[in-house]
């Protein structure tokens, strides 16, 4: 069989418009896997799950009051260190495990952006120059699953197919 100059196109158009489908899976799996050992790994981090001490969530938001941008943010979590450990890596968990099944997605986006957001303005805010800090970054990223959604390759996609088959 041989192409003709008009096959090349439709081919190439075919090509063009699966890759504009799946365009955000990459940053899906990227941040879902991100967010998911995130949370994982401040869970099973005895160190990190305890108010005092080396590696300790309090050593971490103490030593980074004085420079973060909203200090009463900081003040806010040194009431009670360990609970707020856990609620960001429930939380970072939570919005792994949906942005990667694709379950909420949206919602787990927003989820997503304001734990990054919290993290810039407490943690992070004081690295020079800001694009070395990872959290603004990633606040960023989480932007264009909240704008879009998981059309494809999700339960939020199955779900809404389910719906409109009722519906029709």
């Amino acid at each position: 069989m041989t192409l003709t100059r008009t096959d090349v196109p439709s081919e190439t158009e075919g090509l063009r418009a699966l890759a504009a489908r799946l365009a955000l899976l990459p940053l899906r799996i990227f941040l879902g896997v991100t967010f998911v050992y995130a949370g994982l790994d401040k869970l099973t981090d005895s160190a990190f799950l305890s108010a005092t001490g080396s590696g300790s969530i309090g050593e971490i938001m103490s030593g980074v009051r004085d420079t973060s941008a909203i200090p009463a943010l900081v003040d806010l979590s040194l009431k009670a260190p360990v609970g707020f450990a856990v609620a960001i890596a429930i939380g970072e968990l939570l919005v792994g495990l949906g942005v990667l099944a694709g379950l909420l997605t949206r919602l787990a986006a927003v989820g997503g952006a304001l734990i990054s957001l919290s993290l810039w303005l407490t943690v992070s805010w004081a690295v020079t120059p800001y694009y070395y800090g990872n959290d603004l970054i990633y606040m960023m990223a989480w932007t264009p699953l909240i704008l879009a959604g998981a059309p494809y390759l999700s339960l939020d996609s199955v779900i809404r197919s389910r719906r409109s088959l009722r519906t029709a």
